[in-house]
């Protein structure tokens, strides 16, 4: 199932504030790594529905214009979860610690 994971993002240099959810444990990082990762998925398909990229591929890039496109989309969503993102990954998070201490 991993291997569909876009590749992992680096943990912002500085970690959004704690929920009570994850306050009795520390932060595991790969926990913390998927859930951006999801996060950074869905913008890039998001940003993908607004059009972004469609420009170059008309232009003069030909077949590999929307490759680099989709380059680009993954970027810029991979930078948006690093300044902080939608909320998507902290609650995809959250969940996931909230399963681990349930069980």
């Amino acid at each position: 199932m991993t291997e569909n994971l876009p590749p992992q993002i680096p943990l912002a240099s500085t970690p959004p504030p704690t929920s009570p959810a994850r306050a009795s444990r520390m932060p595991d990082d790969s926990a913390r790594q998927a859930a951006q990762a999801l996060e950074a998925g869905f913008l890039a398909e998001m940003l993908k529905n607004t059009g972004l990229g469609d420009a170059a591929a008309g232009r003069d890039g030909g077949i590999g214009a929307e490759q680099f496109a989709s380059f680009q989309r993954q970027a810029l969503a991979e930078a948006m979860v690093r300044s902080g993102g939608i909320g998507l990954a902290e609650t995809v998070y959250d969940a996931i610690v909230e399963r681990a201490d349930a069980t």
